[in-house]
């Protein structure tokens, strides 16, 4: 198949991660793909690196003529066979572009906000395909009054040969950070940020350092709550064993410093990303009970779903993993678990069936 992606948006955030993994699984099963992406932002900085084919355009809004002029060109230059978008702002213009030019429009949706109502009710009807990432995004949709039948699920796919275990740059990692090679690492992995739980995190790790002397955390992203975090461990009793990373470009390969991922959110989620991540690197993961994150792992074989926001559990299953074979059992299957459902060809495969997979009822 001969697919075109749009992604102007510059955030280096989950949707970019998503819309980049994406384009490299479809293009790494054998399709044709190009993309437009902004030249001042991420993706398109991404794109350049793999050595994959995109052109410059931005969609500021929904009109945005030199972005429109630019889809266009290149819908007759490629003509392709699917236009796929992730980003709020082009959903419309890949629906007017599709119609104008013949060519149907798959539209991925992972974030848990409502659109607009003419948005809710007529987007879902007008593309060919409506992708939600996970069972609950589904769920959430059709219970806002998408028809059923209108919205397939696809699950976000990781980067097996990035995210893998690599206990040498693991083990760099640490000393770059002054961790013993012994200790038990608690990572965390997304945006400071008052909903992922990073507060919780920080409060249960207090008492659990308290008792583990091996235990050290790694954080690794950035956000506006990131200096309510440094002045909440700088007050504690154990500074000296947080380690703050800030944003890294190689935060996929980073895994393999940790010895359990937490993912402590107290906000919706679609979905759980580095959840998976995590995994394909070997690492067991702690992730709460809510939404999207609970069909990211195997709860009990794979890491925990532990009750959002309650300090004294996450404190609890932190110890629990701190015993080396309690935290090896769980490790051991991760990789697999991540290979036969969200690796690039399997997801890549899915996809494709789902655009192939019979006429559009709203054709």
């Amino acid at each position: 198949m001969r697919l075109l992606f749009v992604g102007t948006d510059r955030d280096r955030a989950g949707g970019a991660a998503h819309f980049l993994s994406m384009l490299q699984a479809m293009a790494a099963a054998g399709h044709t793909v190009e993309a437009l992406a902004d030249r001042n932002g991420y993706i398109a900085g991404r794109l350049e690196q793999a050595g994959l084919a995109w052109h410059h355009a931005r969609f500021r809004n929904v009109l945005a003529p030199p972005a429109h002029r630019a889809l266009a060109r290149a819908i007759r230059r490629l003509k392709p066979d699917w236009l796929v978008g992730d980003f709020g702002k082009e959903y419309w213009p890949l629906i007017v572009q599709g119609r104008l030019h013949g060519v149907p429009v798959a539209l991925f949706r992972q974030r848990a906000p409502a659109m607009n109502r003419t948005s809710e009710y007529l987007l879902p009807r007008l593309a060919q395909r409506f992708i939600a990432v996970s069972e609950h995004a589904r769920a959430l949709f059709v219970q806002r009054g998408m028809p059923a039948d209108r919205v397939q699920v696809l699950y976000n796919p990781v980067d097996t040969g990035v995210c893998r275990p690599d206990p040498a740059f693991g083990g760099a990692l640490r000393q770059e950070f002054g961790i013993p090679p012994d200790a038990v690492v608690v990572g965390f992995v997304g945006r400071m940020y008052t909903g992922k739980g990073i507060h919780v995190l920080q409060q249960a790790l207090e008492p659990a350092m308290q008792a583990e002397p091996r235990l050290h955390a790694l954080w690794i992203g950035e956000g506006p709550q990131l200096e309510d975090l440094r002045r909440d461990i700088r007050a504690g009793a154990h500074a000296a064993r947080h380690h703050l990373a800030g944003w890294r470009a190689d935060a996929g390969r980073c895994y393999s410093a940790m010895s359990m991922l937490a993912f402590p959110t107290v906000m919706e989620e679609m979905f759980g990303r580095v959840s998976i991540e995590a995994q394909a690197c070997g690492i067991p993961v702690l992730g709460s009970r809510i939404d999207g994150i609970a069909e990211s792992l195997a709860d009990g074989e794979t890491g925990r779903l532990l009750p959002v926001g309650q300090v004294d559990a996450w404190r609890d299953a932190i110890l629990e993993l701190c015993d080396d074979a309690a935290r090896a059992r769980m490790a051991a299957g991760a990789r697999a678990f991540v290979e036969a459902r969200f690796s690039m060809p399997v997801v890549a495969a899915a996809f494709a069936r789902l655009l192939q997979g019979g006429p559009d009822p709203a054709a």
